[in-house]
């Protein structure tokens, strides 16, 4: 039962990341507006990130929950082979904050040049600002 329960949860999981990629690709191609693309944008980076965290993430190995990849018993064989069957894979974590880190910039770049767009054409939409640019 409880294999059952974990499984359907990785799977719903899965479902609700492929719809959160799909719903913001959607938004990106498809919407007009300058800010729904910005949040379609930020959608798609999150989305992004949690499928990393997602693959990088180790299940329950013989009834050993998994844990951080933090070393804390004296450095022997038998604690680095258990280390090694048990720790999570730290590189998907550090790749996502450095993410986070840069889609936060670039969310703050677009955000001013949308202001920068409304300032010069009064308006967001992208079909209008095609139209007054000619």
């Amino acid at each position: 039962m409880s294999e059952f329960i974990v499984n359907y949860l990785f799977s719903l999981t899965l479902f609700s990341l492929i719809f959160n990629f799909v719903l913001s690709i959607y938004g990106l191609f498809f919407k007009p507006h300058y800010i729904k693309k910005v949040i379609a944008l930020t959608i798609f980076s999150d989305t992004i990130n949690v499928f990393a965290i997602y693959v990088g993430y180790r299940r329950w190995i013989n009834g050993v929950n998994p844990r951080p990849p933090v070393l804390i018993k004296p450095p022997t064989p038998g604690a680095i082979s258990e280390f090694v069957n048990s720790a999570v894979d730290p590189l998907p974590q550090a790749l996502v904050l450095t993410a986070v880190v840069i889609g936060l910039a670039v969310t703050l770049f677009l955000i001013f040049l949308g202001y920068q767009l409304y300032k010069h054409y009064h308006t967001l939409d992208m079909r209008e600002i095609r139209r007054l640019r000619g």
